[in-house]
């Protein structure tokens, strides 16, 4: 019979899969499935929890050996799970019911014409360093390392302003 697993044997378990053992993996998930479960509950929609509970108990076990230290692994779970909730929240609020993507739908609406305005709009509402990045990129057909070069920015800066401009840009329109 097992001995009760006090805060040291629950760490002794998580360290033991931690460390390659398969048999300790299996008794860990089964430890940490309640609390798991419970903390999917509170942080998910109802209809996303068991989804939310089956994704961390799978990135467990396929993860478990990234782990450092067997101390990490309760923030390591509940930080899957507040993504997993949050991603399927995200994939929730883009679709509608008729299986189309919320923007489509709103897009859908709208006459091409009225899409050109909107979007040039929202292109100069943009910072002056953003709207640059995003002409040069989407209308100009420049590659990263063109526009890294022409504006003297490194790879990571195009790359991190385009895609903090074309974040801004969805907001616009969908606030729009």
């Amino acid at each position: 019979m097992d001995a009760p697993l006090d805060e040291s044997n629950r760490e002794r378990l998580a360290q033991e899969a931690i460390s390659g053992d398969r048999e300790a993996l299996v008794r860990l998930i089964e430890l940490v499935q309640p609390d798991v479960r419970r903390f999917a509950r509170a942080q998910c929609r109802s209809s996303d929890a068991e989804d939310a509970v089956q994704e961390a108990l799978w990135q467990l076990y396929r993860r478990v050996g990234m782990l450092r230290t067997a101390r990490a692994l309760p923030a390591w779970l509940f930080t899957v799970i507040r993504r997993e909730c949050l991603r399927l929240a995200r994939a929730a609020f883009r679709h509608d019911e008729s299986g189309r993507s919320f923007d489509e739908s709103r897009l859908a609406k709208h006459s091409p014409a009225e899409l050109r305005i909107d979007v040039a709009a929202a292109i100069d509402s943009l910072p002056a360093d953003y709207r640059q990045i995003v002409v040069l990129r989407d209308f100009e057909e420049m590659t990263i390392d063109q526009i890294g070069a022409t504006l003297d920015l490194t790879r990571e800066a195009v790359k991190g302003r385009l895609h903090r401009a074309r974040a801004l840009l969805r907001e616009y329109l969908l606030d729009y």
